[in-house]
């Protein structure tokens, strides 16, 4: 495929009539940026938030006080706390979420330098991922980004499934495996349908 993913990802995005936001953290609006690449974004981009600061998370984002001191802002639930307050402070069917330790400081044994969490929510959707990126602090964020923008493209199909299926469907995706780079996480519900 010649044509670059942020295109490949308009396109879709457009084709299914999707609009989309992002709330980043480490990547400082780089996500924003690929994502805005694309001629036409305005179509489905509506913006985003750069939550680098905890205070921003909660007062814009709406991410509780207690979720920040259970797990820090680098976690499973932090990002999915982002994702689903951008979606719904700027009312779109997508929000997409980035929470990092691009370096060289700020490690830990148990959230080392590379760690990021991508977070997606959308009205039925829920999914968050952890990786563990290598290289300099650029190189990290960069990373993360093209990760969240190719996330992003295989999420797609789950939406528009979920909007042939009928019933209620409750599942909990687990750990990928013993792979530390990619910890899945998926939450979906499908509502019953109204007859």
């Amino acid at each position: 495929m010649n044509e670059s993913r942020e295109i490949f990802l308009g396109e879709h995005l457009s084709e299914r009539g999707l609009t989309i936001s992002v709330a980043e953290s480490f990547t400082g609006g780089m996500i924003a940026h690929v994502i805005t690449n694309a001629p036409g974004s305005s179509r489905y981009f509506q913006g985003g938030v750069i939550a680098y600061a905890n205070e921003v998370k909660m007062e814009i984002l709406g991410v509780a006080e207690q979720t920040l001191i259970d797990h820090g802002a680098v976690s499973r639930e932090t990002v999915l706390e982002m994702a689903r307050g951008v979606r719904s402070a700027l009312d779109t069917d997508i929000g997409i979420s980035s929470s990092g330790i691009a370096g060289p400081d700020g490690g830990s044994p148990e959230k080392p330098v590379g760690l990021a969490w991508i977070g997606l929510s959308a009205a039925e959707t829920e999914y968050a991922e952890q990786f563990l990126f290598v290289g300099d602090r650029l190189q990290i964020k960069e990373q993360a980004v093209y990760t969240a923008i190719e996330r992003l493209i295989s999420f797609l199909p789950k939406l528009t499934q979920e909007k042939r299926s009928e019933g209620n469907l409750i599942s909990f995706g687990s750990c990928a495996g013993n792979d530390t780079r990619s910890m899945n996480y998926v939450i979906s519900q499908i509502k019953t349908q109204s007859n």
